[in-house]
């Protein structure tokens, strides 16, 4: 990966080397820096505050060994921020609060995949100083371990994890490609119809005037497709209420649970986009939290090409809801 290098007499923050040969400029820094600073990256580099050998250069631009990159004050801000937290949670989280119990659903040289639990923060940011990824990092001394994906802090399920980075690259390929297929299943009120069918919608990040972040359907926002398909219908005292799977052929932000709102038929349990009814009669059939669960994950290996699939087994805290 690119490695941190004092300043010489040109300003130099990042020096690229062979790992990085031939990648994109923003993967690279989304890599080092996280994907939650995507936004910034893009806008940083697009106005020629990120420079590449001490020239201005597009996101797209292809580095290459020895290159050297240097970065405004906002993002080394960044990457100062992380280096310290990291001394900071070999020394305290880690220590204190270490991950047990956690399912692994398979490993190798050059994956992870996990079994996440509802309730677990992927990635530190946005309130929560300290994510899953954080704290594997340091538990299982593997400084390259990064997220192929992500899941929501609420939802459950397979969790695809790279070890090194050339597996991470190979695998955003994939998802970037639409060879890896993930497919969902969630608990949401009513009953679809027709009970198979596609999503498809432009969603839009935004703020609503109560401060709370929320994504909607816009004409301006990025395309987002889904697979729907009904696989049981269920009414409890005069409520209905389905099980779906669900199959995304993008990742944006959440994709599922906005067009499962749009379509009249929201996931149950949801906080955000769900109608009070629905949370009501959710609670009343003993439901919580989030239902929505990362079924089965199913790509081809990073290094071999050999087809693999996996599934994480059915919540526990659906296990009522089918009788």
């Amino acid at each position: 990966m690119a490695s941190l290098e004092p300043a010489k007499e040109r300003p130099v923050h990042l020096v690229i080397d062979k790992n990085e040969e031939g990648s994109r400029l923003d993967r690279v820094l989304i890599r080092l820096l996280g994907s939650e600073k995507r936004t910034l990256i893009m806008r940083l580099t697009r106005k020629g505050y990120v420079r590449l050998n001490g020239k201005r250069i597009k996101p797209d631009t292809r580095v290459h060994e020895g290159d050297e990159i240097f970065l405004p004050a906002s993002l080394r801000q960044d990457q100062d921020n992380a280096e310290q937290q990291t001394q900071t949670y070999k020394t305290t989280s880690i220590q204190s609060a270490p991950i047990r119990n956690l399912v692994t659903l398979y490993e190798d040289d050059d994956l992870l995949v996990l079994d996440k639990p509802a309730g677990w923060v992927v990635h530190g940011g946005s309130g929560h100083d300290l994510g899953l990824i954080e704290r594997l990092k340091i538990q299982l001394e593997l400084p390259e371990l990064r997220l192929a994906h992500r899941l929501d802090r609420d939802t459950s399920g397979c969790l695809l994890l790279a070890k090194n980075l050339h597996s991470l690259r190979k695998l955003t390929e994939s998802f970037r490609e639409r060879d890896a297929h993930k497919t969902y299943l969630a608990w949401v009120s009513g009953h679809p119809y027709p009970y198979a069918g596609r999503m498809q919608s432009k969603l839009l990040k935004g703020i609503t005037q109560s401060g709370e972040r929320m994504v909607v359907n816009a004409d301006e926002g990025q395309e987002a497709i889904t697979d729907l398909q009904t696989i049981l219908l269920k009414t409890h005292e005069n409520w209905a209420y389905s099980l779906v799977a669900l199959q995304p052929h993008s990742g944006r932000t959440h994709q599922l649970r906005v067009q499962l709102q749009h379509e009249g038929h929201a996931i149950l349990g949801d906080p955000k986009y769900a109608e009070k009814e629905d949370i009501k009669a959710y609670k009343r059939l003993n439901g919580k939290g989030l239902a929505l669960h990362a079924w089965r994950l199913r790509l081809k290996h990073p290094s071999t090409g050999e087809n693999l699939e996996f599934r994480a087994p059915w919540p526990k805290r659906w296990a009522h809801f089918s009788k």
